[in-house]
């Protein structure tokens, strides 16, 4: 029987990757979408071979894809950035599915940066989202991925804003304090689910 779905959603740099890793550690399934962009584009593969036809061979560092200019041509170039989702995106949740179909744990919880922004909040059972102050938000990345201020702004500018991610939680992890306080947080909601789940089946 397939796992109780939790999405983990949140801006670039509220820490869901953090949270991610908490909820493995108490053997939680987690399934990534940014692991499964990565092992997608990967050499060799179908989709890698169409992002270099469509995008040349300047996206392409020793063999392998530039990930830190594709995503500069993407979020540059809305039409850009389209193209790539409708290449990726099918594949992405086809297989987040699959995964949490054999999931062994009481749920499993899928991370998706753009879950909300691409209209799949039918694909889980409750929505979780991880959030930060826009300045914290801001500092984290700058300091973290070096990118420019230009960038992150071309970023933030294609995800939905705090209100609009806060208001469709379900739930919410407030991660402005320090990694205890995001333990404990963790925890409450990792019981949350495991009852949920239960009650489910």
């Amino acid at each position: 029987m397939s796992a109780y779905r939790v999405g983990l959603t949140g801006g670039i740099g509220v820490g869901k990757s953090t949270v991610a890793h908490l909820f493995r550690t108490m053997g939680i399934t987690v399934i990534d979408a940014d692991d499964l962009s990565r092992a997608l584009l990967e050499p060799g593969t179908g989709p890698y071979d169409r992002v270099i036809q469509h995008f040349g061979p300047e996206v392409m560092e020793k063999g392998h894809l530039d990930r830190g200019l594709l995503r500069h041509r993407v979020f540059s170039d809305v039409s850009e950035r389209e193209w790539l989702e409708a290449l990726l995106h099918p594949l992405i949740f086809d297989e987040m599915e699959r995964q949490a179909d054999l999931a062994g744990s009481d749920y499993a919880i899928l991370v998706v940066p753009l879950l909300l922004e691409t209209g799949q909040r039918h694909r889980v059972d409750r929505l979780l989202v991880v959030d930060c102050p826009p300045a914290q938000q801001r500092e984290r990345v700058m300091h973290r991925e070096g990118m420019t201020l230009d960038l992150y702004e071309q970023i933030i500018s294609a995800q939905y804003d705090r209100s609009q991610r806060r208001s469709a939680a379900d739930d919410l992890i407030d991660n402005e304090g320090d990694i205890q306080d995001l333990v404990d947080q963790v925890a409450i909601l990792h019981d949350r689910y495991v009852t949920l789940a239960q009650h489910k089946l």
